[in-house]
């Protein structure tokens, strides 16, 4: 600490001249910091100390009790170093790293952190009793990949065979069989610690890298040394009865964790051949927190009575369209959910059946045996159904037979990869059906995307241009009263300022005169024009209600959604 805080200390008469020479005579007998032996000797208390602190050098103060730290941020400043220097890593946005001290001058301390991370270091100031005691906790806590992998020696490339049905409490003991072992255990419980959606492990020419997804976005979690990756591929393979001798051919398989208390945890995994390599890819189904209940999907009032009425009709098509990863599963689950009773017979085709669900015939496709979902319908038109789901309309032939089924006293329905509700038709027209078919089969389209959610514990009203807000949609009249939300990042959040997500939906009901649009050869901009007419909300609409209400962010509604 610097002589300018020890005179601070003394003109503020926290201190006495002779006290303050007395703390000296220790530091430089013993070393260390100033502070510390102040408080040693019983001559301030830290709060006080740590207010000083704050005031001379102009940083904040931060409370690190009950503060959660991503591991990611951990791993940017190593143990031994936050240890030798006081310091705890909190919070890394962009090329900024937040760093508590409990003396902001140490400019060793702050170029040995520079100079570690490539990163511009952002001070805050805490005690030094909550510094140590948080570091012992996160530290402690903390999923050490570093550590796993200084047990690795070149033999340890050979992989033990172990039952499906995994245990995550043996899980974590089996770190006796192979350092390779350790590690992927220890990468699926993380995962599921920290609510991660997917793992990938990817294989490039000089690097081999762990991200993962979590509410969306991928993080780097861990790069283990290249050698290793046919070793840890190998064991992820092995987990989901794979072939691990053939590396030419895209495989999919399954683990299933048992986590206790009856829950359980599935990982789909694909592996992908690659130029370096194979991409494993596992993507977590956790049961638990299926939502089946559809008012709590995030549907507006009017779009959840619009879908609805479309699934309680007797025949017809409703198609549910987005990307990858956009709750389509989880939208057609809940109508399934709805539909589901002993009156009604069920027959789903799914590739893969992600869900068990109690009361539904469930069909997992295999394709290199001809049952796919072209065949899987016909033969589900043998079976007396009701209602029937289609994983995914991917061709002529299942669109098709799809038609027709919803033609002849059939409620079907599936999903498509489309960019909006509109667009799904013109998809469905160069898959070859003629227009009279779409517009007849059709009852609803529903397109949709998650967005991360604005963590509650953390919101903070934030001044966004009128001007921005206008050119992403906003009417000029509403834009200056728009009161926008954002996280500054916390405990709660691990500092992103986003925690869950939220769907946003657009509904197109297939109304008499989207119809006729249909018949008449209209362009998907032309259909949509018409749709929101008709009173449809765009998926960018429905983002800019969510962003108005406080629910998520402009950089969000901006990321998930293209403009009208």
């Amino acid at each position: 600490m610097s002589s300018r805080v020890g005179d601070l200390l003394v003109k503020t008469g926290l201190l006495g001249p002779d006290q303050l020479s007395q703390a000296v005579e220790a530091q430089r007998a013993n070393g260390g910091f100033l502070g510390t032996h102040l408080v040693k000797l019983g001559f301030i208390s830290e709060p006080d100390l740590v207010q000083v602190i704050s005031q001379q050098y102009g940083v904040q103060i931060v409370q690190l009790l009950d503060y959660t730290i991503e591991d990611t941020v951990l791993q940017l400043i190593p143990h031994n170093l936050a240890t030798k220097h006081g310091v705890l890593p909190l919070v890394k946005k962009e090329n900024t790293l937040t760093v508590a001290m409990v003396d902001p001058s140490n400019m060793i301390a702050l170029n040995d952190i520079k100079f570690i991370t490539g990163l511009d270091v952002q001070v805050v100031v805490a005690t030094e009793t909550e510094i140590k005691a948080s570091q012992e906790k996160f530290y402690e806590n903390q999923v050490s990949y570093e550590n796993i992998m200084e047990d690795f020696n070149d033999e340890d490339v050979e992989v033990v065979e172990i039952d499906d049905n995994v245990d995550v409490v043996e899980l974590e003991k089996a770190t006796e069989d192979a350092p390779v072992v350790k590690l992927v255990n220890a990468v699926l419980t993380d995962a599921i610690k920290k609510g991660a959606s997917d793992i990938h492990i990817e294989p490039y020419e000089k690097v081999f890298r762990v991200r993962f997804r979590i509410d969306g976005v991928l993080y780097e979690i861990m790069k283990p040394p290249t050698k290793l990756k046919n070793a840890i591929i190998s064991r992820v393979k092995i987990m989901a009865d794979l072939d691990i001798a053939e590396r030419r051919l895209p495989q999919d398989g399954r683990i299933k964790l048992k986590l206790g208390n009856g829950r359980e945890m599935d990982f789909r995994v694909n592996v992908l051949p690659t130029l370096f390599g194979e991409k494993v890819v596992l993507r977590l189904l956790d049961k638990s927190n299926l939502q089946l209940d559809m008012t709590r999907l995030g549907f507006e009032t009017g779009q959840l009575a619009d879908f609805k009425d479309a699934i309680s009709k007797p025949h017809g098509m409703v198609l549910v369209t987005g990307p990858t990863g956009s709750g389509k599963t989880t939208t057609l689950y809940s109508a399934l959910a709805e539909l589901n009773k002993i009156t009604t017979n069920i027959s789903t085709a799914e590739d893969p059946v992600e869900f068990n669900l109690t009361g539904i015939n469930q069909a997992q496709m295999h394709d290199d045996i001809g049952f796919n979902f072209a065949s899987a319908l016909r033969a589900f038109l043998r079976q007396d159904p009701d209602v029937i789901m289609v994983g995914e309309i991917r061709d002529y032939e299942t669109a098709e037979i799809a038609i027709k089924a919803s033609l002849t006293g059939h409620l079907v329905l599936s999903t498509l990869h489309t960019n909006d509700a509109p667009s799904t038709i013109n998809r469905l027209l160069n898959m070859g059906v003629e227009p009279f078919l779409v517009a007849s089969s059709i009852n609803l389209i529903l397109a949709q995307r998650l967005a991360r959610r604005v963590c509650s514990q953390c919101a903070e009203e934030v001044q966004v241009s009128p001007e921005i807000l206008v050119n992403i949609g906003i009417p000029a009249a509403e834009a200056r009263q728009v009161k926008v939300k954002q996280g500054k990042g916390c405990e709660k959040c691990a500092g992103t300022g986003y925690k869950g997500r939220i769907a946003l939906y657009e509904v197109m009901p297939m109304r008499e005169e989207v119809r006729e649009f249909v018949l008449n050869g209209a362009s998907s901009t032309e259909i949509k024009r018409e749709a929101m007419r008709l009173g449809m909300l765009s998926l960018r609409q429905s983002g800019l209600m969510r962003l108005k209400e406080g629910t998520t962010t402009v950089e969000e509604v901006l990321r998930v959604t293209a403009g009208d």
